[in-house]
């Protein structure tokens, strides 16, 4: 069921940024997979996947350091990144699938009641292994373009990327909606003026607690159904920290 803070306009937007990870793919397994082959070779417990979940979000680096438990050992904490990342590397398509409707909603929104719209990724994982991710699960042609955490200097919840990625495209912000599953998303796209969409359905959907969306979702097929939310939806309320969502473009 949609929760609507404030109704998108969905006839007006022309550029839709997805996140990645527990946005379009559900990758909690071979990350968790990654993560504990790492704690096994530097001698720590393994970790729940529950657990491994909630850590995710901030990229690699910040994913290994939740789960050693922030190390002091500089060395230590380099070398497991790289461990990490040369092991999950080898193995992000081992189990990870798109979440179930994903694809029909991302055929649904790129000319939607006529309304012609670019397409882009901004992931906090770096730009290499979701590029390889994107084309390996075979939703490539969907997006003009695709960007990690290393694509930018700075990762979401910076606006960087997502301001790049509208000018990229020539849309302007309040044309453009960050959809995502996490706070990082929602306050990246409200950092560069964009409407925001969070997903409950993925990873760290209590993040969005904190900073509650235009629209929230349950399930991928409602993605659709948010952009006609306006449509149904007449009601403007503030989101529940007490800022507002961006202005209805004019």
């Amino acid at each position: 069921m949609l929760k609507i803070n404030r109704p998108i306009p969905g006839e007006r937007i022309k550029l839709l940024l997805f996140d990645l990870d527990g946005t379009l793919v559900d990758s909690r397994l071979d990350l968790s997979l990654g993560v504990n082959a790492m704690m096994r070779k530097y001698g720590r417990p393994e970790l729940p996947v529950d657990v491994i979940a909630s850590y995710i979000g901030d990229g690699a680096p910040m994913l290994v350091r939740r789960a050693l438990g922030d190390p002091e050992n500089d060395r230590l904490f380099a070398d497991a990144v790289r461990y990490f990342q040369v092991w999950y590397s080898e193995h992000l398509l081992d189990n990870t699938t798109l979440y179930a409707g994903i694809e029909q909603a991302l055929e649904k929104l790129a000319d939607q009641n006529g309304i012609a719209r670019k397409m882009a990724v901004l992931s906090n994982k770096p730009v290499a292994p979701s590029q390889r991710m994107v084309a390996g699960l075979g939703i490539e042609r969907f997006f003009f373009q695709v960007c990690g955490g290393n694509s930018f200097p700075t990762k979401k919840p910076d606006p960087l990327g997502a301001l790049k990625l509208c000018e990229a495209a020539g849309v302007a912000p309040e044309h453009a909606l960050m959809i995502g599953d996490s706070s990082n998303d929602v306050l990246a796209g409200r950092n560069a003026g964009t409407w925001t969409l969070g997903v409950k359905y993925g990873m760290a959907p209590q993040t969005l607690e904190i900073a509650p969306p235009d629209v929230l979702i349950d399930h991928p097929w409602e993605l659709p159904l948010a952009l006609e939310a306006e449509a149904t939806a007449r009601i403007s309320e503030p989101v529940s920290n007490g800022e507002m969502a961006p202005p209805s473009p004019s």
